[in-house]
């Protein structure tokens, strides 16, 4: 939306960029579009996002695509598997470490162009191939298709490198 933010709340009282096209507005004055761009900002948590989403447009539920990138996020936020619309989402160029932190996006049905590129994750053995495995539905991953080849290597990496998890067996216990 706006350049250099450090609080997603700061961004209600700013106007958007001028893209392309005008920005269309519902009677209330709110957005009626379905992509969020909050790229190059210092944000480094996304405190309040779902609010900041509903006062900024009309529809926050069919966003379809976040952008993120080259903010200070240290981690993947629980706030974006709750927009289940949401079909591209741009993280590339943050501060995220864990790897593990991409098993929180495997809820999001209709997610089908990811990057995280740029993030301190990416430098894990078998980065693409374990975000290839934990979300099989991507299609475009770090800007680059995913080919058939990519899913293979990545089934192959997966069956050598991670453990199935074993079924508990529950005792009652009287």
């Amino acid at each position: 939306v706006v350049e250099f933010q450090a609080s997603v709340t700061d961004l209600v009282n700013e106007e958007p960029r001028t893209g392309l096209r005008p920005l269309k507005r519902s009677k209330s004055g709110k957005s009626l579009t379905q992509s969020l761009w909050l790229n190059n900002n210092v944000l480094n948590d996304l405190r309040d996002f779902n609010q900041v989403a509903s006062k900024l447009l009309k529809h926050p539920e069919n966003l379809a695509w976040i952008d993120l990138s080259f903010n200070d996020l240290t981690s993947i936020d629980p706030v974006l598997t709750t927009f289940f619309n949401l079909s591209v989402l741009y993280l590339h160029g943050n501060s995220i470490q864990r790897l593990g932190e991409v098993n929180k996006l495997a809820v999001l049905p209709r997610l089908r162009s990811l990057t995280l590129h740029g993030n301190p994750m990416e430098e894990e053995k078998g980065y693409r191939q374990y975000v290839l495995c934990t979300l099989p539905r991507i299609t475009t991953f770090d800007f680059s298709g995913v080919t058939k080849a990519d899913r293979t290597t990545a089934e192959v990496w997966k069956r050598m490198n991670i453990k199935p998890k074993k079924a508990r067996i529950k005792q009652n216990i009287l």
